[in-house]
């Protein structure tokens, strides 16, 4: 029976996305009721526009009906995965922590970078690979490790940042997700396509209870799930170059740019966590330090609700996606140039409106 059932998965690995969404909505209500219970919540302050306390743990309930739901067709493939799962282990905790007690940031960092440690250098999941990016294809060992944990930073931290409106950060850690495992299950990587489906399962049970969730049922995703996201975009992003580097997969559907189209797909958080920080350090304060800049705040100020925030990202991150698709053997230079003044122009016009309505007010 287990053997059919793995094997109609690795037939029509979306299936997979069922039994993890099937699973993490038996194991919600449980995360709901431990989390009063314990007082894992979060109560309104002067950065949040919920009222009354709202349970903060959901990154649990997508940590273990993905991991669950993994283990239950997977388990065979696990050794070739352990390390990763460490990993994943860590970051949670990571985050559960600085949920409960407001890690300071070096420390949170350091956190970070010891999950990092397994999968980067303990699993070997990391760039090797420039694709001729200003003349370089291969690069060394020492860089190759230096770059893979700036990206690896990177990427968690803008994940964490973007995770400000309901839905957002795990609408869009969907479509990350769908994008990936549509590449891994094209190009014949069943087990990572596997992974990807079976993330976005569990993030869609968060999302249903995060976004319409009302009184006792709605939870927010927390650190816990914002970094074990981070983490898990991370891996993809890393095999999806790298795969493209070294021509894995039929050749139609090699991406030459492949590390401009990930810029692309993930161009909402990163873009939008390089502004802020620029924006910081030139007003002479900390880039690490809370404001109320980021895009989803700025959204929120011309008058739209959460979930409309939150789908207007979504739909501009499908654009970038499809962007990056059809532009995916152009110069990877052109691409991210193109990304990047897109970003810049509307950002532009998004503060001219801020401006306008402000003044009328």
């Amino acid at each position: 029976m287990q053997s059919s059932l793995s094997q109609f998965i690795f037939t029509y690995p979306f299936a997979i996305l069922l039994f993890s969404f099937l699973i993490g909505g038996m194991c919600m209500p449980m995360v709901l009721k431990i989390a009063r219970a314990k007082h894992f919540v979060v109560k309104p302050n002067k950065r949040m526009s919920h009222t009354g306390e709202v349970p903060n743990i959901g990154g649990i309930d997508i940590f273990v009906s993905f991991v669950l739901t993994y283990l239950l067709f997977e388990y065979d493939h696990m050794q070739y995965a352990q390390y990763i799962f460490i990993g994943i282990f860590l970051i949670l905790m990571v985050g559960f922590v600085d949920d409960l007690i407001d890690l300071a940031p070096h420390w949170k960092l350091s956190g970070e970078l010891l999950a990092g440690f397994f999968l980067i250098v303990a699993s070997g999941v990391r760039i090797t690979h420039l694709h001729g990016f200003m003349g370089i294809n291969e690069i060394s060992d020492a860089a190759s490790y230096c770059l893979s944990f700036f990206i690896y930073i990177g990427i968690i931290n803008a994940l964490n940042l973007i995770d400000g409106v309901d839905g957002l950060a795990s609408g869009l850690g969907i479509v990350y997700c769908l994008f990936f495992a549509l590449y891994f299950q094209l190009i014949g990587e069943i087990h990572l396509s596997v992974l990807a489906y079976c993330l976005i399962g569990s993030l869609l049970v968060f999302f249903l209870y995060n976004v319409f969730g009302r009184s006792r049922r709605k939870i927010f995703m927390g650190d816990s799930g914002s970094l074990l996201l981070g983490y898990m975009i991370t891996l993809f992003v890393f095999r999806f170059c790298e795969m493209n580097a070294y021509h894995y997969g039929p050749e139609k559907y090699h991406m030459a740019a492949a590390p401009a189209v990930a810029i692309c797909v993930l161009a909402v958080p990163l873009f939008d966590t390089l502004r802020v920080m620029c924006t910081r350090i030139k007003k002479g304060v900390s880039p690490f330090s809370a404001d109320k800049n980021h895009i989803h705040h700025l959204l929120l100020r011309i008058g739209l609700s959460h979930i409309q925030v939150s789908m207007v990202l979504i739909f501009l991150t499908i654009l970038f996606s499809l962007l990056g698709i059809a532009l995916r053997n152009i110069s990877i230079g052109y691409l991210i140039c193109i990304v990047f003044a897109i970003c810049c122009i509307l950002v532009y016009i998004l503060w001219r409106i801020v401006d306008r309505k402000s003044k009328s007010e």
